[in-house]
């Protein structure tokens, strides 16, 4: 097989959590705080290309008239608040996406290292393993998240990190992504992309990608490794 490596991409990748976690997370903490924010599923949406739920909060606040005096303080316990609520509210409501265990444990089966590079914080990422996946949740290494750096950074840090860690040369690592950043991302550090979008990111750019579809259960590593051109 082509690669040694694969990174996985989190929120919307792996599991859905954008629209089942984060987002009535984020409304519960805007509520909890006072604050007059309520974001429907449609908004939500359009701040999906903003990397991470703590900066598209932030944005909101920013974009109070007037904004909130304190406003540094304030965004600081807003995302602090929501990420307890979407751990201890919200995160069993989340799921895997259809056909993605078998991905991971036909990976594990042939000996290919596995990481997480995501937006989300590493609690998050861990939290979520442990509940859906927790049998695979120790292959995944090294766990990289927000505390580790910007995923979407013009020179793709996270990304180049995880390939310094295991040594590979980045044409033998396969991102799995779901987004148009997150394909910038990967291609930024050098790496071929697959894409499974999801029905809120079907209608982005893919152009670069290796491949797409529109689920996990469609394609296999194996038949991927066969059927795809050379990145």
């Amino acid at each position: 097989m082509r690669w040694d490596g694969l990174i996985w991409d989190l929120d919307g990748t792996i599991a859905l959590t954008e629209r089942e976690g984060h987002l009535p997370a984020c409304n519960a903490a805007f509520a909890a705080l006072g604050l007059p924010i309520s974001w429907s599923w449609k908004e939500f949406q359009s701040l999906l290309a903003i990397p991470g739920n703590e900066l598209r909060m932030r944005r909101a606040l920013e974009a109070l008239r007037p904004p909130p005096s304190g406003l540094e303080e304030t965004a600081k316990k807003l995302g602090k608040l929501k990420r307890e609520i979407y751990l201890e509210r919200f995160l069993p409501y989340t799921r895997l996406r259809p056909g993605v265990r078998r991905w991971i444990q036909d990976a594990q089966a042939r000996g290919i290292r596995q990481a997480i590079v995501s937006t989300s914080d590493e609690e998050q990422i861990r939290a979520l393993l442990a509940l859906h996946l927790p049998e695979e949740a120790g292959w995944f290494s090294p766990i990289l998240g927000k505390e580790s750096g910007r995923k979407t950074a013009a020179d793709a840090p996270l990304h180049r990190r995880c390939l310094a860690e295991w040594g590979f040369r980045p044409e033998r690592v396969l991102a799995i992504e779901d987004s148009a950043v997150g394909l910038r991302a990967a291609r930024a550090a050098g790496m071929p992309c697959v894409i499974i979008y999801n029905d809120y990111t079907a209608d982005q750019d893919f152009t670069g990608a290796l491949w797409r579809g529109a689920s996990f259960a469609d394609y296999s590593l194996e038949r991927l490794d066969r059927e795809m051109p050379a990145a």
